[in-house]
């Protein structure tokens, strides 16, 4: 059998998601907490792999396994397994041709960005901060000039192995909670960091830096070398994955979670 678990954690203890030797991943934890679950080895796979730092409201995962038991024990009983920070929000049983990763048709990521002159203790690592006024009208048009189908490489990270730089953007979208802003992105793929390097130009328009057409200029360069620094991991959030409605499973961000 094959399920399904949406899994939510708090990056700020672990180095990412996929396991590293001699390091402490989410991956690690959820495959060591499944597998106690299931009485024996199990691999479990994910939709995405978030960064050290980076968190998660909606990471999708699989796994295979012979062993019996209610949806619950995969949820609650895993869960007594995990440590602090970590938790299995639901489990679904899925066809033998879900994969996490390679059956999606779209990822969901939100960035928390608290645009105050002090900076957070509550919500500290878990937002990004920025303490400069900003132009928001400006950070939108610039970010709906990016939507489409273009080459990302100018906010591709230097290690990132995806085998092509194309990417079509669906959404970039800035909602405002008093000084908290939320910056939702969506696209059928993401390359390494590049959420972080897109948040990096648009916030270097929105202090005035540049024009909102600027971002243009940027993409065309197709240098990642030339382009404004990478954001901070604090704020970001892998919020949710789309699927084919075949295999029954959310495909946008849960609005229980307010914010995140």
């Amino acid at each position: 059998m094959k399920y399904a678990l949406a899994i939510e954690y708090d990056g700020r203890a672990f180095a990412g998601w996929q396991i590293q030797p001699d390091q402490r991943t989410v991956q690690g934890e959820v495959q060591a907490a499944v597998s106690r679950m299931a009485g024996h080895e199990v691999k479990v796979q994910a939709a995405g792999r978030t960064d050290a730092g980076v968190h998660a409201s909606g990471q999708i995962a699989h796994f295979e396994t012979d062993a019996a038991r209610p949806l619950t024990a995969w949820v609650r009983g895993v869960n007594s397994f995990l440590p602090d920070g970590v938790a299995v929000r639901w489990a679904r049983e899925v066809p033998e041709a879900f994969h996490s990763r390679f059956s999606a048709t779209a990822r969901h990521y939100r960035y928390l960005l608290l645009n105050h002159p002090v900076r957070p203790a509550l919500w500290a690592g878990r937002v990004g901060w920025m303490h400069s006024a900003l132009d928001l009208d400006a950070f939108r048009q610039a970010g709906s000039l990016l939507l489409g189908t273009h080459d990302f490489s100018s906010f591709r990270a230097a290690e990132c192995q995806a085998k092509t730089p194309v990417k079509t953007l669906r959404k970039v979208e800035l909602t405002q909670f008093g000084t908290m802003l939320a910056i939702d992105f969506s696209a059928d793929a993401f390359l390494h960091h590049m959420v972080r390097n897109l948040m990096g130009a648009l916030l270097h328009v929105a202090k005035g830096n540049e024009r909102p057409e600027w971002i243009l200029e940027a993409l065309g360069w197709r240098d990642r070398k030339l382009a404004p620094p990478t954001f901070m991991p604090d704020g970001l959030y892998l919020a949710g994955v789309s699927y084919p409605e075949e295999f029954g499973l959310a495909s946008e961000p849960d609005p229980r979670f307010g914010l995140i």
